[in-house]
């Protein structure tokens, strides 16, 4: 747990978000995406490695001209 620096007042809980990434024209929805939520505000904090998987989920669709896509969360 962790106080929210964008509120300033809630506490980060453990929770799943969804993640919308756009770029080049494509745009990829990631649902179930593990993070930190703050309680007050529902500001969400994923952490690094869960940064970088979604990076590199990204790419992929990118590479591979997807145009909109919706997916579940899949940890590596």
């Amino acid at each position: 747990m962790m106080q929210c620096v964008i509120c300033k007042h809630g506490s980060t809980q453990p929770g799943k978000v969804t993640v919308t990434l756009e770029r080049g024209g494509s745009t990829l929805v990631i649902k179930g995406v593990p993070a930190s939520v703050c309680e007050n505000c529902g500001e969400a904090y994923v952490d690094e490695a869960i940064s970088a998987q979604l990076l590199q989920t990204a790419e992929q669709a990118l590479h591979d001209g997807v145009q909109v896509d919706v997916r579940e969360f899949v940890a590596a």
